[in-house]
């Protein structure tokens, strides 16, 4: 019990500096810009890998969703015998 308590309160203070950081960041337009290019250019980098590690994902999720369908089919067919 005590372990989720301090989880949420962590949480609970990322998201407060967070904010106060954002804010911060907000009042300067050419630190925003700055963010955005640095941004850009970390996704033009690593662009292959987010690209197939997203497909990995997709592909993830559709058999996760084949086999449960599958799985409640199995069932449906199990109660109407």
């Amino acid at each position: 019990m005590s372990k989720e308590i301090v989880k949420g309160s962590m949480a609970s203070a990322t998201v407060q500096g967070g904010s106060k950081l954002l804010g911060k960041a907000a009042k300067h337009p050419l630190l925003v810009f700055g963010l955005g290019v640095a941004a850009g250019y970390v996704i033009y980098k690593y662009r292959k890998e987010i690209i197939s590690g997203t497909t990995k994902v997709v592909d993830a999720g559709k058999d996760f969703v084949l086999q449960q369908k599958e799985n409640l089919e199995d069932i449906v067919a199990e109660t109407k015998e």
